[in-house]
């Protein structure tokens, strides 16, 4: 990262793995001067020649804040930030987009390898012999937005991207059709919900990109694609202006993976996949069965004092019956032998007089 150096030092880059000579201000051949880096004492290789500073095959770590000090009061003379790098090494990579064509398109570039360095990009754009208005982007530094200033043209575009910092520059230029670079951003909104009722099908709905400006005039048509995720292979179904399907082929009981796709009906490629939303069929939620084993479960380990019994109040009834017949014939009984004693009481007495 590149570090503002201090007011009143002055930047100096080199390249990696040369050699770096310093010069202390305007002193002369014969000054003596002593440096320091970054405030502390030089510990890189070096060579020292009056107000002259020479370090050996610099690399990264050379990089810093060099100060010299006129001897014999100290005195500091100059600042110098040292900055080590290289020169783009390669054309920097070139890509244009349309996503939201008709209106316009834009370009996006980068090095493949760092420079280490402050590195700027100069851009050009050549539409039928004439340069079109090149508008950076506020957020991405690497791009650049460019307004298409007719449809359908035959002409093709050209841009030009330069790399250039202190150490040198590369350039690379890319020309294309107007149609080839027509690319919609992924549908948005993506939802998947299952049906009522229906064991095999889940309903997906989507929207449009947000940044497609005229969905009316310039219509999408659509890419589906979805499987459960105990399988790898997808399936896939091509729509045309829709903005919703509904699935019904789907396995009862399984989560499936689903994405949409974009691409406008004429023109241009497809969108990238838009992001995966997850979904299962509508499952039927399992009824709860009372059993007649369960219900003697219950009843058996029910505590009782009595013995388990399929008609409990009947069985009462019957043993009341059984007592109060026992109860009445031991009455019957008690009474008779009692009329018969008293019958049988005088003739003893008689037999006992007549002796």
């Amino acid at each position: 990262m590149f570090v503002l150096p201090p007011i009143g030092a002055r930047v100096q880059y080199e390249r990696i793995g040369s050699d770096v000579t310093m010069q202390c201000g305007a002193l002369e051949a014969d000054a003596s001067v002593t440096w320091k880096v970054n405030g502390t004492d030089l510990k890189a290789q070096r060579l020292e020649r009056g107000p002259l500073l020479t370090l050996m095959e610099v690399d990264l770590s050379s990089n810093g804040l060099y100060s010299c000090f006129q001897n014999p009061n100290g005195e500091r003379r100059d600042q110098i930030n040292l900055r080590v790098g290289i020169p783009p090494r390669e054309p920097p990579m070139v890509t244009c987009r349309s996503n939201t064509y008709p209106k316009g398109f834009y370009c996006s570039w980068h090095l493949q390898h760092p420079t280490y360095i402050p590195t700027d990009f100069e851009v050009q754009v050549r539409h039928n012999q004439r340069f079109l208005e090149v508008q950076r982007d506020a957020v991405h530094k690497n791009r650049c937005h460019v307004k298409f200033p007719e449809l359908f043209s035959t002409f093709k575009y050209r841009v030009n991207v330069t790399a250039v910092n202190a150490l040198g520059q590369e350039s690379n230029i890319i020309s294309f059709d107007e149609f080839a670079i027509v690319k919609p951003d992924p549908p948005e909104k993506v939802v998947a919900s299952p049906i009522p009722n229906n064991v095999r099908r889940l309903e997906v709905t989507w929207n449009s990109p947000s940044t497609w400006p005229d969905v009316e005039n310039f219509p999408l048509k659509y890419f589906l694609r979805y499987r459960p995720l105990i399988r790898e292979q997808w399936q896939h179904v091509e729509l045309s202006d829709s903005t919703s399907h509904t699935i019904t082929d789907a396995y009862a009981g399984k989560e499936y993976i689903i994405q949409v796709a974009a691409k406008d009906m004429e023109i241009g490629t497809w969108s990238d996949w838009s992001v995966a939303v997850h979904a299962t069929p509508w499952m039927e939620e399992p009824k709860q069965i009372t059993s007649t084993t369960e219900a003697e479960v219950i009843i058996e380990t029910t505590s009782s004092t009595s013995p388990p019994s399929a008609e409990p109040q009947l069985s009462a009834a019957v043993d009341g019956c059984s007592t109060l017949v026992w109860s009445s014939c031991l009455l019957l009984a008690s009474t008779l032998l009692s009329i018969m004693c008293k019958r049988m009481s005088p003739g003893v007495r008689d037999g006992e007089a007549e002796t």
